[in-house]
């Protein structure tokens, strides 16, 4: 379990591609401090676990098909800089939201607007997404926990969300350099997914009594 502050920007500094996975080693001296075997890391909000620290500063991890196929590590590339978090401990602070590192797909900048001292940015969203996000909930954009401060319409052919930058976000996350057109790892709230399933078990259970 994360909650979405990211810790430091890391960098990916190898890649091996198998027919249907990943292996990547990542340098992050800050997560992996105390890494040991199997620890938990968020990398721009893909939980993986740690197999290897091949030297100091670095962990190794693998990614599976079903991560690759949902998230933007399908075409990661050494010299990425991504974003890392580690596991939660149990007595700390929930930061952010209850992230659990489940990326659910992807989604595209659309807009960058530069505010003051923020930035509103815009994201095209896959529609079966869409309904999971409301206007002040939480959304997880590679692996940064940040509110949502804009929807579209429910009608929309097209959906996005937007979200405001703070400085610090800014500065201390990769949202801060992503162009228009990059990719972005996009985790929806769980909670709505639970309300939607338990609700699609009643809505059955009325039809077959």
């Amino acid at each position: 379990m994360f909650t979405g502050i990211v810790e430091e920007i890391g960098e990916v500094v190898a890649v091996e591609f198998g027919a249907e996975s990943a292996r990547l080693t990542v340098r992050g001296p800050l997560v992996v401090s105390d890494a040991v075997h199997g620890a938990s890391i968020a990398v721009d909000g893909v939980c993986l676990t740690v197999v290897d620290q091949p030297e100091p500063g670095t962990f190794t991890v693998d990614v599976m098909q079903e991560s690759l196929v949902r998230s933007s590590l399908h075409d990661v590339a050494a010299g990425r800089r991504v974003n890392l978090e580690r596991a939660m401990a149990a007595h700390g602070r929930l930061g952010g939201h209850i992230v659990q590192g489940h990326v659910d797909g992807t989604g595209t900048i659309a807009v960058r607007t530069p505010g003051e001292a923020w930035e509103v940015v815009r994201v095209a969203i896959p529609t079966d997404l869409a309904r999971y996000v409301v206007e002040k909930g939480s959304i997880t954009l590679d692996g940064t926990s940040l509110t949502v401060s804009g929807v579209s319409p429910v009608e929309e052919r097209e959906p996005w969300l937007e979200v405001s930058l703070i400085p610090t976000t800014l500065d201390l996350t990769t949202l801060g350099r992503k162009p228009v057109g990059a990719t972005v790892n996009l985790e929806v709230d769980v909670l709505a997914k639970y309300v939607e399933r338990l609700n699609a078990f009643d809505r059955s259970a009325q039809v077959s009594a």
